[in-house]
């Protein structure tokens, strides 16, 4: 028998078409790769580049309508010293596939919550995986089962073993598929996105996760990300895809110090970085081109105001949440969750206000009461009008809804944020008809000039969402936000769901209507790059309440709280010289208050604590007892 290769997987001249028999489209050109033996390979590019079709046809779970046309996937298992199978000529579902699919190379997929099951316990999912490929008892299997959920990180395996997909946290979710997909010791992992949806901080947990256990059991790993700060602290070797076609391969540092390839340099250039210089752009692949209509300018121009006069000040916001106690099912709520916790900040007119924090910490909530999609617990919410300052926390009927046209909100998510049933023409309409402004010519016309504004063109109003990318729905997202003229804009992770490339072109789109129309705004993000790019002052929000709030280039240069210190070290960037240290040990510890200085930690929620001015308009969350100067909100 022959001496096993190096390599464990070497893909050669592969060719995928997808589509109807008759109109088939080759997404896949002609490409070829290796993955050495316990090496973690990046698949990098945007959407649409292939990436996740090469995956599928790795793992034979291609589509009906997809075809491998040529080359070959050989699969060369260590437990099999010299031999190889060739993937493409396997049946999809042949009896060989099914025993390689799960058992020697195993998936994580994107998006956790909906890669599990939510009618089964955890412990069930991953009992499957070792029914179906290893001979076990159900002793066993649970042994086993909980032994994987130790490695990736489960305080509590046996706990954990008992609970259901939607009790546990996003980073949770994400090690829960990974010990789904390691239970049966695989010798290949494919990592699709698998950190696309995280916080930063959990973002480098799973990441430490990864590379704990790949160490551990001589893994190889191929990761499949946009992310390049994440190719830059986890990859040996780097492949960049282009519309199915390979441009550009090598190692880690050839990559990085030394790209060629002009798609590479162009999405290196469209990174955000914390270290970014004032007044220094982002190069979007394809840069928006849009145009203010007369109107627009002419309202820009009635917007300017004093530089530090405010147009939002939130003074002492709480909200909390009843819950239902776990004995009674159909009973009264048992206790209440405080998910924002006596909250203070002023957004000055004109200024991009940036508050971040990791999910869960209430950044969605607050931004929900602002727009009074949710009503405060306790707390006011004060907006500047021609009168003076409207309480917006306790205004009702009329007085409530003419205040809701001057301020609007950009989503998460530009898909299920649009109507599938409505056209782009009745989506920019609809605002303007609850609000009763205009005729239907003239808001045909405002739609149109709405389009041009964020660099679409008007011919594309009976178009339905579907038919549009990502970032196009995005500027659709934009476009309604701004047919009402809003004086605040409330942008909630506006880019998190888009490509590097496009995230660039949003960014920079959003920034220059900000500027022209002489708009406020206020970015939520857990991107710390992200915000640090858009953001004049910066807020950092823990447990429902901000820690710190500093200008920009003070934050990114001098944090003060530990929890903020903490999001920084978290952060991974594509400078080879300050990589991340995915150190799980240390990473588990992130964001947890047990070791920090007790002046900066809370008794509990509703623990009276003020804000320090330790300089100038730099303020941090402290005890009482440790204050010297109170803000003034």
């Amino acid at each position: 028998m022959s001496e096993a290769p190096p390599d464990l997987l070497r893909v050669e001249d592969l060719h995928v078409e997808i589509g109807p028999q008759e109109s088939k489209v080759e997404v896949v050109k002609g490409v070829s790769f290796r993955i050495p033996k316990g090496k973690t390979v990046a698949l990098v590019g945007e959407s649409g580049s292939g990436k996740s079709i090469i995956a599928q046809t790795i793992m034979g779970i291609l589509p009906d309508i997809a075809d491998i046309t040529e080359g070959s996937i050989k699969f060369f298992d260590p437990d099999k010293n010299g031999e190889f199978v060739d993937i493409a000529t396997l049946p999809r579902d042949g009896k060989r596939m099914r025993n390689l699919r799960g058992g020697r190379i195993s998936i994580i997929f994107q998006e956790p919550m909906t890669s599990l099951s939510p009618v089964h316990t955890v412990g069930n999912q991953i009992d499957e995986a070792l029914y179906l490929h290893r001979d076990v008892s159900k002793k066993e299997c649970r042994e086993l089962t909980e032994q994987m959920l130790a490695l990736v990180g489960f305080p509590n395996p046996s706990r954990a073993y008992g609970m259901y997909a939607m009790e546990l946290s996003g980073g949770l979710r994400q090690r829960a598929m990974i010990a789904m997909a390691l239970v049966c010791n695989p010798a290949l992992l494919i990592a699709d996105e698998p950190t696309t949806a995280l916080d930063v901080t959990v973002q480098a947990q799973v990441l430490a996760v990864l590379k704990d256990v790949q160490r551990k059991l001589g893994m190889s790993l191929l990761l499949i990300t946009h992310d390049l700060g994440v190719v830059a602290n986890m990859a040996d070797e780097i492949l960049v895809l282009y519309h199915g076609t390979l441009m550009e391969a090598g190692t880690l540092d050839e990559i990085f110090t030394n790209p060629q390839h002009p798609y590479l340099l162009a999405l290196l250039a469209a990174v955000p970085r914390v270290d970014m210089q004032p007044g220094e752009k982002l190069v979007a692949l394809r840069e928006v081109t849009q145009e203010l209509p007369e109107s627009f300018k002419e309202k820009a121009k009635e917007r300017k105001h004093g530089e530090d006069e405010k147009i939002l000040r939130v003074s002492n916001l709480s909200k909390s949440f009843a819950v239902k106690s776990e004995q009674s099912l159909f009973g009264s709520a048992g206790e209440h969750v405080l998910a924002v916790d006596n909250v203070s900040f002023s957004v000055r007119h004109g200024e991009c206000f940036g508050l971040v924090g990791e999910s869960g910490c209430g950044k969605t909530t607050l931004s929900k009461m602002i727009m009074r999609a949710l009503t405060p617990t306790s707390g006011e919410i004060y907006f500047s009008d021609e009168d003076g300052e409207v309480d917006l926390a306790h205004l009702k009927g009329k007085a409530l809804f003419k205040q809701r046209r001057r301020i609007q909100m950009v989503f998460q998510d530009p898909f299920s944020s649009l109507s599938p049933r409505s056209t782009v023409m009745n989506i920019l309409s609809e605002p303007l008809e609850i609000h009763g402004i205009g005729n239907r010519q003239w808001r045909r016309e405002r739609a149109k000039e709405l389009m041009t504004m964020v660099g679409l063109s008007p011919t594309l109003l009976n178009r339905y969402p579907h038919s549009f990318s990502g970032g196009q729905r995005q500027r659709i997202g934009i476009a309604r936000a701004l047919a009402l003229d809003p004086d605040l804009l409330i942008c909630d992770e506006p880019v998190s769901a888009l490509d590097v490339s496009v995230q660039a072109q949003i960014l920079n789109l959003l920034t220059r209507l900000r500027k022209e129309l002489n708009l406020t705004s206020v970015f939520i993000s857990h991107n710390l790059a992200v915000v640090n790019y858009v953001a004049d002052r910066v807020a950092v929000m823990r447990g429902g309440r901000i820690v710190e709030i500093a200008p920009g280039e003070v934050l990114f240069r001098d944090p003060v709280h530990p929890y903020t210190q903490n999001l920084f070290k978290s952060i991974p960037t594509t400078d080879l010289n300050h990589p991340l240290s995915l150190d799980e040990t240390n990473l588990l510890s992130i964001g947890t208050p047990d070791e920090w200085d007790q002046r900066f930690v809370p008794e509990g929620p509703g623990a009276p604590m003020e804000m320090l001015e330790v300089g100038p308009d730099h303020f941090v969350l402290v005890r009482p007892s440790s204050v010297t100067r109170r803000m003034v909100a």
